[in-house]
């Protein structure tokens, strides 16, 4: 079954047939105990090490379970060794039953606690039974049923404790653990025992499971009732399609601006969106954070950089501050997001997006321009700058592959971020130089994809990379002499109209 599915319903019937493929597997990995000590087992039946049982012969009470002499009712276990559980070889340690049947004395008054044997003991049904006994020495009030059981040692003390069940007032504190609970609900649901499924679903919906203990209830579920399975189903099966991706899209909100220990919550959610399943879905969620995240730095900017807040006036000022750490804020938590997106594959959208901010790339201009910023959120232009250097370092690489627009937009708009950049960070520390020299060579990559006709502009643009020694700067003596190279190439036969 699949946990996300919504299951048809299942009919309740008596056939001992209609949960053998269920019951075989929960007996599988459940053949390692039972519920109270006080059950009952023929002396015949070889003894488990997990189990503490009576043998048959010794009810614990005057008509109670097994009382031979007040009994009006008896059941055959019958042992069929050709049962569907000895196909499943985690059965194989289970101890075989060599004998045909086990004989049960029971009483008609407890027995209709089943709706299984309240049929079976219906006039109906009753004169059937009694019309068909040939055998003179059981008394026509005795009635004799016969119930189809794998022959292990496991599946009949399932079975007995089942029917011993059938005479406690508290199933509630008898069935105690998931084990017991999946041991025994086939079983009830086999004979419409309602109060035992009753109590085997009140329990496991209020106790934790292992994963192998969810997949058997989930085996379970659909022959269970609506009512009975809706909580089983709720703690399992999703309410909406799109309830993961709004998990993982709260999860980052949270790690990126609530958690107080940031680093280890960005850790823990770069893990979670690492090992989940749909790419699709993290790309989703991923572009849907990192729209947030750009439109706040971009609206602090365009309101940092706006008339209305420029000057030197004091009331403006705490404004301006504000402001200018919105942005710093947010544009450290959109690095995440572009380092997580790039290290997943999911950057398109994103490069798309940067390819599109002329007026953002603008404002950023005319706020470097300024020194407000320098005493307030000097780390700024790194940011920005280190966003724009992942991105465009993700298309130079093929990692993402955009389209010539794309590339050539990039480039355009971001080019002068940089040169201004440099021309503001005085003096200009190791660790700036180094991530203008990276966006440097990445952009000037990048030019090398375009047409030389594009390529020539955004190339002399770049005359603000050249040093004092021309030594200094390869990467911008390579990007000039290709593009020479290719200019001067002799036109191909096919450009000419």
């Amino acid at each position: 079954m699949n946990s996300g599915g919504v299951m048809k319903k299942k009919q309740r019937t008596g056939s001992n047939s209609r949960l053998s493929s269920v019951l075989a597997e929960i007996d599988s990995s459940y053949n390692d105990g039972t519920l109270a000590e006080g059950s009952h087992k023929s002396p015949s039946l070889r003894r488990s090490s997990s189990h503490s049982l009576l043998p048959l012969s010794a009810p614990s009470s005057a008509g109670g379970f097994n009382d031979a002499a007040t009994a009006d009712v008896i059941l055959s276990l019958v042992l069929d060794q050709q049962y569907p559980l000895a196909d499943f070889s985690e059965a194989s340690s289970d101890a075989t039953v060599d004998q045909s049947e086990i004989q049960i004395h029971l009483h008609s008054h407890v027995l209709r606690r089943s709706k299984y044997f309240a049929a079976l003991l219906s006039d109906r049904w009753q004169q059937q039974n009694e019309s068909s006994s040939n055998n003179p020495e059981i008394p026509p009030k005795i009635h004799r049923y016969n119930l189809t059981v794998p022959a292990t040692t496991a599946s009949i003390n399932h079975h007995l404790t089942v029917l011993q069940l059938l005479y406690s007032d508290d199933l509630f504190s008898s069935i105690d653990n998931v084990s017991a609970a999946l041991n025994l609900l086939p079983i009830a649901l086999e004979l419409l025992f309602e109060d035992c499924i009753k109590a085997c679903v009140k329990l496991l919906e209020a106790v934790p499971w292992s994963e192998d203990e969810e997949e058997k209830i989930l085996n379970l579920i659909p022959f269970l009732s609506d009512e009975e399975s809706k909580e089983l189903l709720a703690r399992v099966s999703p309410v909406r399609r799109d309830s993961s991706e709004e998990m993982l899209h709260g999860l980052i909100l949270s790690a990126i601006h609530n958690h107080p220990n940031m680093a280890f919550a960005k850790a823990f959610v770069a893990k979670l969106l690492r090992d989940f399943s749909s790419r699709e879905s993290i790309r989703r969620v991923l572009d849907k954070a990192f729209e947030k995240s750009l439109r706040v730095v971009k609206q602090s900017l365009e309101e940092y950089s706006s008339p209305d807040f420029r000057g030197d006036h004091n009331e403006t000022e705490a404004i301006q501050r504000l402001n200018l750490h919105t942005a710093m804020t947010n544009g450290k938590h959109l690095l995440w997001l572009v380092e997580r997106m790039i290290e997943l594959r999911v950057a398109d959208t994103a490069v798309m997006a940067w390819s599109e901010q002329a007026s953002f790339t603008a404002d950023l201009q005319r706020a470097f321009r300024d020194d407000a910023w320098r005493n307030i959120v000097p780390s700024l232009p790194a940011v920005v700058l280190r966003c724009t250097s992942r991105l465009a370092n993700a298309v130079a690489t093929g990692n993402i592959l955009a389209t010539k627009q794309v590339r050539m937009k990039l480039v355009r708009d971001w080019l002068p971020v940089l040169i201004i950049c440099k021309d503001s960070v005085s003096p200009m520390g190791p660790n700036h130089k180094s991530l203008y020299l990276e966006l440097e060579e990445t952009f000037l990559r990048i030019i090398s994809t375009l047409p030389l006709s594009d390529a020539q502009g955004l190339l002399q643009q770049c005359l603000s990379f050249s040093t004092r020694n021309v030594d200094d700067c390869p990467h911008l003596v390579s990007a000039f002499s290709t593009w020479f190279r290719r200019a001067n190439r002799p036109p191909h036969p096919d450009s000419f109209e």
